[in-house]
């Protein structure tokens, strides 16, 4: 199975919204994917949540608790410090590092322009699901 990074826009946007990311988030669900996720991802989707939506505590720990359904964790051990306009970004780069992932899919232009980090291929959710056999 593929294993991916997705990033918090992708969690975010399928929450809202039935685009490119909520069906890139519904092959993780279906496990057509496996997606991987860390404490920094959760902690960050927690707060992109309270912060830019009007949701209760219990909505967001409803959120979070549906992610941790299907995703997988791992705990990143290296530090990356790549993406300098956007440090926050790095801790998808870690994700992606520590579970050996071969892509990470984002709607972040940070990211999106790096193309690649080591072998890991960085796509959007419209190019990620081109390529994805059906």
């Amino acid at each position: 199975m593929l294993k991916v990074v997705l990033d918090t826009n992708i969690y975010i946007s399928s929450v809202f919204w039935q685009g490119n990311p909520y069906h890139t988030v519904k092959k993780s669900i279906s496990k057509e994917i496996a997606a991987f996720v860390s404490d920094d991802i959760i902690k960050e989707i927690k707060r992109v949540l309270s912060r830019d939506f009007e949701l209760s505590k219990q909505e967001i720990d409803d959120v979070i608790d549906s992610i941790a359904m299907f995703t997988y964790f791992v705990a990143p051990k290296e530090k990356i410090d790549v993406i300098k306009d956007d440090p926050s970004d790095n801790i998808i780069l870690e994700c992606a590092v520590a579970s050996d992932s071969k892509v990470i899919i984002s709607q972040d232009k940070h990211l999106l322009k790096l193309k690649k980090f080591r072998d890991i291929v960085i796509l959007s959710p419209d190019e990620f699901l081109k390529i994805l056999p059906k």
